[in-house]
């Protein structure tokens, strides 16, 4: 029989970027109620700080520099090496791709930490519904236990299957007052979303070609078309530093005093998307981050299948997603007009 389960503190260890952290956010909560206490995230980039410091599922968030930093290279790999070592009986849930580089490191720093295996879950990436959601297989895997602790009982309820993100004040009041000095206060704001990793990636002949790339040309000409549709909104694009230049390009060729380009601290795009008119992206990481904080969103999609990556929208918040396999394999098969029909085809935010 179960015996009487103690409550213990699940660690997750996920190093994706920005949208794959986000969509970790059920799983963590569903994990934080099943034994009783708040997670530890170990995790990579700026973004998993920024994403969870609000969220009362997380106790604490370690962020390594990168996700391919050197095994033991600098303060963090060692802080998480000592947290691990003093888990105790923690359950710990491994998100990570079986033959990826960062798979054989975690593996090192748990053997190095003394980290049972039994006390360890490492997700399978295969889906055993070919139409299965990421966040499907994530809540799936976060019901299974690890083998250490299958004597006690941990059972799971079901909890609602969107990722949402809680603010700070702070980054609230940092946004009012950014809107405020560029006179935008009180204007419908639509937030662009062109770039991608892809876009910042393809430097060399030998990369793949980047299927979610859409033409500067039709990024100008929805453009237009939103500007004469509402014209009072102010359209900024957004990116990341090395998407500056596409951004800029995309600007001049607009030529409109309402389209704007800007590098968004991650906070900021966070406010932002909490209060804007609506978005329209590549599906990207920042796409997720709006559906999360119930911005209207359209996402275009090129080779990506929408069934297992279209955003989930907070609080019933609409999302189309345009594209994805079988008939779309590169984004710039879908037409200006059909994005922009999706666009004016959203309901106004409340």
């Amino acid at each position: 029989m179960p015996r009487t389960a103690a409550a213990l503190r699940p660690i997750v260890i996920r190093f994706g970027r920005l949208g794959d952290t986000v969509v970790l956010s059920p799983l963590l909560q569903l994990l934080s109620r099943r034994y009783g206490m708040p997670c530890w995230l170990i995790g990579s980039g700026p973004w998993s700080s920024a994403l969870y410091r609000a969220d009362e599922h997380i106790a604490r968030i370690w962020s390594l520099a990168g996700r391919h930093t050197p095994l033991l290279l600098g303060p963090t790999w060692w802080r998480v090496l000592w947290a691990l070592r003093h888990s105790g009986n923690s359950p710990v849930y491994v998100c990570e791709a079986a033959g990826s580089r960062r798979m054989r490191r975690i593996r090192t720093v748990l053997a190095l930490a003394g980290v049972a295996a039994q006390r360890c879950l490492f997700l399978a990436e295969d889906a055993e519904d070919g139409n299965e959601h990421r966040v499907d297989g994530l809540l799936r895997f976060g019901k299974q236990t690890p083998p250490a602790l299958r004597a006690a009982d941990y059972p799971w309820t079901d909890i609602d299957p969107t990722p949402q993100i809680r603010l700070r004040h702070h980054d609230r009041l940092q946004c009012r007052a950014w809107l405020r000095t560029r006179g935008w206060d009180g204007c419908p704001v639509v937030l662009i979303q062109p770039g991608s990793r892809q876009t910042t990636r393809r430097r060399w002949r030998h990369q793949p070609v980047n299927d979610k790339a859409w033409p500067p040309l039709n990024w100008s000409a929805l453009l237009r078309c939103m500007h004469q549709s509402l014209p009072q909104a102010r359209l900024l694009l957004c990116g990341a530093a090395p998407e500056q230049a596409l951004l800029r390009r995309i600007c001049l060729m607009t030529r409109l005093d309402a389209v704007a380009a800007a590098h968004l601290p991650l906070g900021r795009l966070l406010a932002l998307c909490e209060v804007a008119h609506s978005m329209v992206s590549v599906d990207s990481g920042p796409a997720h981050v709006a559906a999360a904080l119930g911005a209207p969103l359209v996402v275009l999609f090129g080779a990506t299948s929408p069934r297992h990556w279209l955003p989930r929208g907070v609080c019933g918040s609409p999302v189309i997603g345009l594209g994805g396999p079988p008939n779309v394999s590169h984004v710039d098969q879908i037409s200006v007009p059909e994005v922009f029909a999706a666009w004016r085809s959203l309901p106004r935010r409340h």
